[in-house]
């Protein structure tokens, strides 16, 4: 039985997986949205720069 992980990968390498990558690459080069990532990391304590 698949694991999670290939199951992702199958999923990332289909049609549509590669239809919602490349959505997720435009999203994220778009600086406003790259701070509002990063805002929202922050806040639930996912991360961010850690000096």
């Amino acid at each position: 039985m698949p694991g999670l992980f290939s199951k992702v990968s199958e999923f990332l390498k289909s049609p549509q997986g590669r239809k919602y990558t490349d959505q997720a690459k435009r999203y994220a080069s778009d600086p406003k949205n790259r701070q509002k990532a990063q805002d929202l990391f922050k806040r639930f304590g996912g991360g961010g720069k850690k000096h």
